[in-house]
C-alpha cells in the first residue's frame, strides 16, 4: 500500500496577497490557480521550490467562523515545518525580505531551527534536519 498527504489547507484572508507572500517572500512555486465558478472560489496550490511532497492549498475563508482561524489555525503552536537544504541561506533570504522570526536560530539534536510568522501570524519552523534524522532519511 502507498498513500500520501497531497495538500494541507491553510485558511487565508485573500488569495492574491497569500500568493504574493508565498511566492515572493518564501520563494514557493504557484502550482495551480483555478477559478471554480460553481462555488465562486479559487483552487490555489503552492509548494516549496523543488519539493515533491505535500503542497499547501490556500483556502480563502468563506464564513465568519473560518475567518476567526486566519493566522491561528493551531492555537498559537508552530503549525508548519519548512525543511531546507541550507538553513542559513534561507534564513538570510527570508530576513532580508522582512519575514519576522519570533525565535532566533538554534542548534538542536535534530538540526538547526528558527520560528517565523507567515503573513497572517501562523507560526512555522524553518529547519535543516541533520542527515541522520529519520525524516531526513525519508526525503532522500
Amino acid at each position: 500500500m502507498k498513500q500520501s498527504i497531497v495538500h494541507i489547507a491553510l485558511v487565508v484572508k485573500d488569495y492574491d496577497e497569500a500568493i504574493d507572500f508565498y511566492t515572493k517572500k518564501l520563494n514557493f512555486e504557484l502550482i495551480e490557480d483555478t477559478y471554480q465558478p460553481e462555488q465562486d472560489k479559487r483552487w490555489v496550490v503552492v509548494a516549496p521550490p523543488n519539493s515533491k511532497g505535500t503542497t499547501i492549498l490556500l483556502a480563502r475563508a468563506s464564513k465568519p467562523r473560518q475567518e476567526a482561524f486566519i493566522g491561528d489555525q493551531t492555537g498559537g503552536r508552530v503549525f508548519l515545518f519548512l525543511n531546507s537544504d541550507d538553513f542559513w541561506r534561507d534564513y538570510k533570504d527570508m530576513t532580508s525580505k522582512g519575514i519576522e522570526f519570533v525565535r532566533e536560530p538554534k542548534k538542536a539534536d535534530y538540526g538547526t531551527v528558527a520560528v517565523f510568522k507567515d503573513l497572517y501570524g501562523n507560526l512555522w519552523d524553518l529547519l535543516e534536519l541533520n542527515p541522520e534524522h529519520p525524516i531526513a532519511k525519508r526525503m532522500e
